[in-house]
């Protein structure tokens, strides 16, 4: 019998860039997502093919994982590297996995992983709560992968429920669904994507990581704190009161990275507040703050990925928005008022378009809803 695994894509409208110095985040799964279906094999073979990307990918999953392959199968070998460290794994699966949104933005690469953690741990007669797949899933992408990310894409993924907001404590992973209030007026997703695909791995996100532990290391120097090493070092155990101490005596690329990293986690909290009282224009305008840091505080975010939130700024019809996933090309989400779609599209395409007229064959609008996480469809 074919088993098929929906795996939705996320977004995350405050939050930035904080989950991996153990900050809070907020984020949705959405109704836009990626589709595995698949036979459980008795053999220990793995057999894969793509509707996205191209040659099939074919391991064995009861061997040692072997290094990265460079292709699009080593996130399937990762979620095998990181099940491996628990579990016996005996048989192996043959499946087709599709996208169904360009890559870029939201977070696909954790939503494939969650989808072969799942499945994996089905075709093994293995039991996984949402939560351990959301922390197998991230230590697949971390430490086979190599992206030093924290939980949020995989904790939105996994944990997510439709309506909800997510808030995750990436400190202590205490994490709340918080329900729509009400009160609040009705909402989309929009998703802007720039026409660009990016890889985090050929970004500065690793490099981002590094300065911000590194900004905490000059914080607890000058303050005479035990050092440890960088994978056990981050902001959030360094107040923010201790940080402006020092911060004029910082190099300035980390005291700003410091900056944005304080400024989120007060948006994060008063966003949570906006969201529950049902204040959408608050919560809007948190998002866009959010997004300001993250282009002068964490200098992220290219050329045409700011002409389109520029673009946002002055279209009717968006409460606010920001760059999705690490900001590096990529795509912007923004939270919308579905009746202002077919204007908000045409007035954002015709702005961006305007100073980036090469990717008027790439460039994309689409509009999403909240949904529920990872599941057994």
């Amino acid at each position: 019998m074919q088993l098929h695994i929906y795996s939705p894509y996320r977004v995350c409208p405050l939050g930035a860039h904080v989950d991996h110095q153990h900050g809070i985040v907020t984020g949705f799964a959405i109704d836009k997502g990626v589709d595995l279906r698949f036979d459980v094999v008795e053999s220990s073979r793995v057999t894969l093919r793509s509707e996205t990307f191209a040659g099939d990918v074919a391991f064995d999953i009861a061997t040692p994982t072997l290094v990265k392959q460079g292709n699009w199968g080593d996130y399937a070998r990762g979620a095998k590297f990181a099940l491996q460290k628990r579990f016996q794994l005996r048989h192996g699966i043959d499946g087709v996995i599709k996208g169904s949104l360009p890559v870029g933005g939201l977070s696909s690469s954790a939503a494939v992983l969650v989808a072969y953690v799942m499945a994996f741990a089905k075709a093994n007669n293995i039991t996984l709560a949402p939560f351990e797949v959301m922390k197998i899933a991230s230590e697949a992408e971390r430490e086979y992968i190599g992206l030093n990310n924290g939980l949020l894409d995989q904790a939105c993924i996994a944990l997510g429920k439709k309506d909800h907001l997510l808030m995750l404590d990436c400190e202590s992973n205490e994490y709340r669904l918080i329900p729509k209030a009400d009160n609040m007026p009705d909402f989309e997703l929009g998703i802007f994507f720039s026409g660009l695909t990016r890889s985090l791995m050929s970004s500065d996100y690793n490099l981002r990581v590094t300065e911000c532990k590194t900004a905490a290391w000059i914080v607890q120097a000058y303050e005479n704190i035990p050092l440890r090493t960088h994978d056990k070092t981050f902001l959030r155990d360094v107040p923010e009161s201790m940080y402006k101490r020092h911060r004029d005596e910082m190099p300035p690329r980390f005291s700003r990275r410091a900056e944005h990293f304080y400024g989120e986690h007060k948006r994060v909290r008063e966003g949570i507040t906006a969201w529950e009282t049902g204040n959408l224009e608050w919560f809007g305008s948190l998002s866009k703050a959010s997004c300001e840091s993250s282009i002068h505080c964490y200098e992220c975010g290219s050329p045409e990925l700011i002409a389109i939130y520029e673009a946002m700024l002055t279209t009717d019809g968006i409460y606010g928005g920001r760059f999705s996933g690490a900001g590096f090309k990529g795509a912007c989400i923004a939270l919308v008022d579905p009746s202002k779609k077919d204007s908000i599209a045409q007035a954002i395409t015709e702005k961006y378009l305007a100073r980036f007229p090469q990717y008027k064959d790439s460039f994309q609008v689409f509009f999403c809803k909240s949904d529920d996480g990872a599941r057994f469809v």
